[in-house]
């Protein structure tokens, strides 16, 4: 790995742990990242999916003792604590099936067609009307509030969640956005809908990067352990940064200046590329 491809591997790895627990679409940000970097081979967009480990694995470091309580909770002799463990991993398993029965049947299709930086732009616009309105939609029904703690989800209110983080398989739209906004649209507070979404990362995210490293396996070798190694690194701390940042946002803040952001930034592509300033290639 000469210094010019350990530069790239660096920023994409950031731009990875930034943005995957943000309303704003690490998948939108990656393929616009790599566009301007010349990073849009077969080889690069695994290692985009693959360095979406380093994320996951700053999910479950921050979870750490709330995984373990899980854990020893499913196999626990007192009923009570048996019983939320229980329920808790089937709300997770709920939730994750959605996006990836859906994935199995359209991944292919959505690589095809959407994988590039118009339909990215797009997607942010359409992503940041969508955050506007239910902002403004949650202030007027604050009432509307019925679940503050994961624990207290029922299996219902999982699967919605679930069919809401399934429409971030429209590259742009934002997983974690997609499914923190279901969740207070489906009676969640705004912290209890950020944490199930860190929750549902780790087997939504885990089995895209199993399932695309198996499936593009003759594309890897051992020289590529470097690259990908220093990329899942950097994905790692960043992430935690950021997953620790946002849990402490969310405690009194909306999600309405990400919403600008993606407004903006979509808007940017979208007239950089119509107007031939930036080439935006696919």
């Amino acid at each position: 790995m000469d210094a010019h491809s350990a530069i790239v591997v660096v920023i994409l790895g950031l731009v990875e742990g930034i943005t995957e627990f943000l309303p704003i679409s690490s998948t939108g940000h990656l393929i616009l990242a790599g566009s301007l970097l010349g990073w849009v081979s077969d080889k690069a967009k695994v290692f985009e999916i693959a360095i979406q480990s380093g994320a996951i694995l700053a999910v479950m470091w921050h979870y750490r003792a709330r995984i373990g309580s899980v854990l020893s909770g499913l196999v626990a002799s007192a009923p009570a604590q048996r019983s939320t463990a229980w329920r808790f991993a089937v709300n997770v398993i709920i939730g994750f099936l959605p996006a990836a029965l859906l994935g199995l049947l359209f991944a292919s299709a959505i690589k095809a067609h959407l994988f590039a930086p118009v339909p990215v732009a797009l997607a942010f616009i359409v992503g940041a009307l969508v955050i506007f309105w239910a902002e403004a939609w949650q202030k007027r029904s604050a009432q509307h509030v019925r679940i503050h703690h994961v624990d207290d989800m029922r299996a219902s209110d999982a699967l919605k969640v679930g069919i809401a983080q399934a429409f971030a398989l429209i590259p742009g739209t934002s997983r974690s956005g997609a499914s923190i906004i279901g969740g207070m649209l489906f009676g969640l507070s705004r912290a209890a809908a950020t944490e199930f979404s860190f929750f549902l990362a780790i087997p939504t995210l885990l089995a895209a990067t199993v399932y695309d490293l198996y499936k593009h396996r003759d594309l890897l070798s051992l020289s590529d352990v470097p690259s990908f190694g220093l990329g899942l690194a950097v994905a790692f701390v960043s992430a935690l940064i950021v997953v620790r940042w946002l849990l402490r946002y969310v405690g009194g803040h909306s999600f309405v200046p990400f919403a600008w952001y993606r407004l903006v930034f979509g808007a940017l592509v979208l007239v950089t590329a119509w107007g031939g300033w930036v080439n935006w290639s696919g």
